[in-house]
């Protein structure tokens, strides 16, 4: 594990907090614009942070994991996390910048073109956070059978065997989706004027991949991204989604709520990669954290208690709610780090107040523990994480053979 901590924002409207857009300090107007995002981009940068992720979904925002909600105070409705993190990417230098997209509604072969071509677009800062479907987006597509997901039927041996099959379809498509970043070897454009050749296609690799739910043949239109392979992420609650990571991911997010519960999904977790014979570098892990700081934890709490009240009843997550000072915030990272905690993905409850709360205040605390960085030393998102540039499969299969 590195000596540094590693810090992730996730940004998703006007914060995660429901009531955080009606801050008085608030442009409403403003979140579906692009210089909105790019604002914030640029502010997570100025705290030299790993990197930030962008939310998304193919369904309307809900209050709840299990249904859908009518709320009409709530900030509903997103821009494409994918096109939106191309519009930043040009105005940032060093960030990364990780984008959602869903795993069972979109093609492999989009997901793999689409993503390889932000982190062109991004000179090798591209991330991507897979999610498997959520209540209401089968509907919107009418390709799959309707799945009705309730806390009641949650437990449930016929939900559980769905949602299985869900997480086993989504490693599906990120294997198709390495190879197909895969199948341009690095040395494949060659780009020779003189001779007028262009490409050398011996180096082009078809995949040939079948599943129960897709074929794909490839090779990609898209070259190898920058980065070789673009980073992958996960967010776990549970075993079935951390067996997913252990599969297929480079970076896990989890959402413990004390050390010991930390320990105990640090342990679960690398149980798992040892039980799917993991051939990837091992897992990073970042825990989750909703985070409400100002100057004292006292306001910080009398703000999150305001918010509540504005929002007729307590704000809960699935994800710790921190509201601290910075030093105290700091202290809690810090204290998590024995267990096998390497970073942070931090939900600003408003990125009004809490955003820059992070850069201004906290990133200043954890320089000064010596904890964190004071430049970033890396122009790629694997290189601020520590993550070597994997070899391409095609090459490694030619030596060794």
């Amino acid at each position: 594990m590195s000596d540094r901590l590693h810090i992730a924002i996730a940004l998703d409207g006007a914060g995660w907090h429901p009531a955080g857009w009606r801050d008085a300090g608030v442009k409403p107007a403003a979140l579906f614009g692009a210089d909105y995002w790019v604002e914030q981009a640029r502010v997570a940068e100025r705290g030299l942070v790993d990197f930030v992720t962008i939310e998304d979904s193919l369904a309307l925002q809900t209050g709840s994991a299990f249904s859908r909600d009518d709320r009409t105070d709530h900030v509903t409705g997103r821009l494409d996390a994918v096109a939106l993190a191309a519009r930043i990417a040009p105005e940032t230098s060093h960030i990364g910048i990780v984008a959602t997209t869903d795993t069972l509604q979109t093609e492999p072969f989009h997901l793999a073109t689409s993503l390889a071509t932000l982190d062109y677009v991004s000179g090798g800062r591209a991330g991507w956070r897979l999610r498997a479907a959520g209540v209401g987006e089968n509907a919107n597509f009418g390709r799959r059978d309707p799945f009705e997901l309730t806390l009641e039927r949650y437990e449930t041996p016929e939900v559980q065997a769905q949602i299985a099959r869900q997480f086993d379809e989504a490693a599906d498509v990120v294997e198709v989706v390495r190879r197909l970043w895969d199948s341009w070897q690095d040395d494949a454009i060659i780009r020779d004027q003189s001779t007028g050749r262009f490409l050398d296609r011996d180096r082009l690799h078809h995949v040939n991949f079948s599943s129960p739910a897709f074929s794909v043949a490839g090779p990609s239109i898209t070259p190898r991204p920058p980065q070789g392979q673009v980073l992958v992420t996960a967010l776990g609650h549970a075993t079935v989604p951390y067996r997913l990571a252990a599969r297929s991911a480079d970076l896990l997010y989890v959402t413990p709520t004390s050390l010991a519960d930390a320990e105990r999904i640090v342990r679960e977790v690398r149980a798992l990669e040892a039980e799917v014979r993991r051939d990837l570098p091992p897992l990073r892990i970042f825990a989750d954290l909703v985070v409400l700081i100002d100057d004292t934890t006292a306001r910080a709490e009398a703000r999150l208690a305001a918010w509540n009240d504005l929002d007729g009843g307590k704000y809960t997550s699935d994800a710790l709610i921190v509201a601290a000072s910075a030093s105290q915030l700091a202290d809690l990272l810090e204290d998590w780090r024995p267990a096998g905690i390497e970073g942070y993905r931090l939900r600003p409850a408003s990125v009004h107040r809490d955003l820059p709360a992070i850069t201004e205040q906290l990133v200043p605390e954890l320089q000064r523990r010596g904890v964190f960085r004071h430049e970033y030393e890396s122009d790629t998102l694997r290189g601020h994480l520590g993550i070597q540039r994997p070899v391409n499969r095609y090459v490694t299969t030619e030596v060794s053979a």
